[in-house]
C-alpha cells in the first residue's frame, strides 16, 4: 500500500461519508488538526491526526486505509523472540517492522504508523518503561495499542499497565494466546486477516518446540 502523509478535507469526506462542509467544520472547531500549504488556502491533514480522529471518535477505519489498522511494530532486543514473533505475525496477515532497542522505536513510530507497538519491557539503554512513557507523553500517538511483554514478575507487568500499556504478557507464551491479545486489542481487523491467523496457528508449533518464542536469556 502506498505511505500517506496527508490528507485533503474532500478524501477525509469521502472517506468518513459526510460532505466537504462537514470536514471544514471539525478543522474550524478544533476537532481536527490541519495546516496550509505555503501560498495556498487548502487545507491538509496529517495521516497520523486522521487515524487519531477517527480513533478518538469511535468511527470505523476507511477501507482504503485498513492496512494502517494491521500494522504492528514489534520492539524487543531479542533478536531471535523479534524474528519469531515477527514470522507469526506476517503469518497471520499483519504488516510489521522490527525495532531492536527503544531508539530504534521511536525513530520508526512515526514513519511506520503502527496500530499496536509490541513492547518488551527490559531492553538496553532506553527500556521499556521509558518507552511507554514517551509515547504516552505524545498526544500524536495516542492512538497506539501498546503490548508490553516480559519474563519480569507479574507486579512489573502491572506497573506497565498502569503506566499506559493496554495489555501485558508474561514470557514465555502461547503463540496461540499472543495472537488473541492482539485481536482483542485491534477489533477492527478484517476479517480474511482473521482467517489467515487461524491457518498460521494451526501449523504453528507448541512454545516449547519454538525455542525462540521463550527468552534467549533470563531478564529480571
Amino acid at each position: 500500500m502506498k505511505q500517506m502523509r496527508s490528507l485533503t478535507t474532500g478524501e477525509i469526506a469521502d472517506y468518513c461519508g459526510v460532505n466537504l462542509r462537514t470536514v471544514i467544520r471539525w478543522i474550524e472547531k478544533g476537532h481536527l488538526p490541519a495546516y496550509k500549504l505555503p501560498g495556498r488556502g487548502n487545507n491538509r491533514v496529517r495521516l497520523i491526526d486522521f487515524l487519531s480522529f477517527i480513533d478518538r471518535h469511535g468511527m470505523p477505519l476507511p477501507e482504503a486505509l485498513h492496512g494502517y489498522g494491521n500494522r504492528v511494530l514489534v520492539v524487543e532486543d531479542d533478536r531471535r523472540m523479534a524474528e519469531s514473533i515477527a514470522r507469526l505475525l506476517r503469518a497471520s496477515g499483519y504488516e510489521v517492522r522490527v525495532a531492536l532497542d527503544g531508539f530504534q522505536a521511536g525513530d520508526t513510530l512515526r514513519a511506520f504508523l503502527p496500530a499496536l507497538m509490541i513492547l518488551d519491557l527490559r531492553m538496553p539503554g532506553l527500556d521499556g518503561f521509558q518507552v511507554l512513557d514517551y509515547v504516552r507523553q505524545d498526544s500524536e500517538l495516542a492512538r497506539l495499542k501498546i503490548l508490553a511483554l516480559s519474563s519480569l514478575p507479574d507486579e512489573r507487568l502491572q506497573q506497565a499497565v498502569a503506566a499506559g500499556a493496554d495489555d501485558a504478557l508474561s514470557k514465555p507464551f502461547e503463540a496461540a494466546e499472543l495472537i488473541r491479545r492482539i485481536e482483542a486489542l485491534l477489533p477492527n481487523r478484517s476479517l480474511p486477516l482473521a482467517a489467515r491467523a487461524d491457518q498460521a496457528l494451526a501449523h504453528e508449533p507448541p512454545v516449547g518446540d519454538e525455542p525462540s518464542l521463550q527468552p534467549a536469556h533470563a531478564k529480571a
